[in-house]
């Protein structure tokens, strides 16, 4: 019993870092630098995952719509894997630009109009249980995203309303 116990704090105390992992191996080296030089610059940051979402989704395209291969099955699952493990990192990205009410407006109508491609090639390939599971939870990552976007569209537009943001001599923003 003792050991079971250990076992499962164990597990339980790894899993974060595990799923960090996760996220980490969704992104190639390339793309973690593009995240890196766009850390302070919401909007540009935003629009780098929609680019790393929309090349995950173009992959699936491909591979559902092009020859049948051996392993066909499992490259979806695996792209749909590196889609959900960006989108949430998208998604937990807006989560924290929100209350900070830093400006992503320019963004949020772009990922909005993503998102409808994003589910159209998400449900295109057909049933297959090699990834019909990591389909159902990009669906709901998608739909989440969705919801988040939107909410987060009719906070700043309110935010920004009673608090436009302070311009310099030549009408540029001033980033806070």
């Amino acid at each position: 019993m003792p050991r079971l116990l250990l076992s499962l704090c164990l597990i339980l105390a790894l899993a974060p870092t595990l799923r960090a992992q996760d996220r980490e191996d969704a992104l190639s080296q390339k793309e973690i630098e593009q995240l890196r030089d766009t850390n302070r610059m919401p909007n540009e940051r935003v629009l780098v995952f929609v680019k790393f979402l929309d090349d995950r989704t173009e992959t699936i395209r491909k591979l559902s719509t092009g020859l049948r291969r051996p392993g066909r099955e499992q490259d979806i699952h695996d792209a749909m894997e590196q889609f959900l493990s960006i989108a949430d990192s998208l998604e937990d990205n807006l989560n924290e630009y929100g209350p900070r009410h830093r400006d992503v407006r320019k963004a949020l109508p772009k990922l909005l109009r993503a998102i409808d491609r994003w589910t159209s090639i998400i449900k295109s390939p057909p049933d297959d249980e090699a990834y019909n599971v990591s389909r159902k939870l990009a669906l709901e990552s998608i739909r989440d995203l969705r919801e988040d976007t939107e909410h987060l569209i009719d906070d700043q537009r309110a935010w920004f309303a009673a608090h436009p943001p302070q311009k310099d001599a030549e009408g540029n923003v001033i980033e806070q």
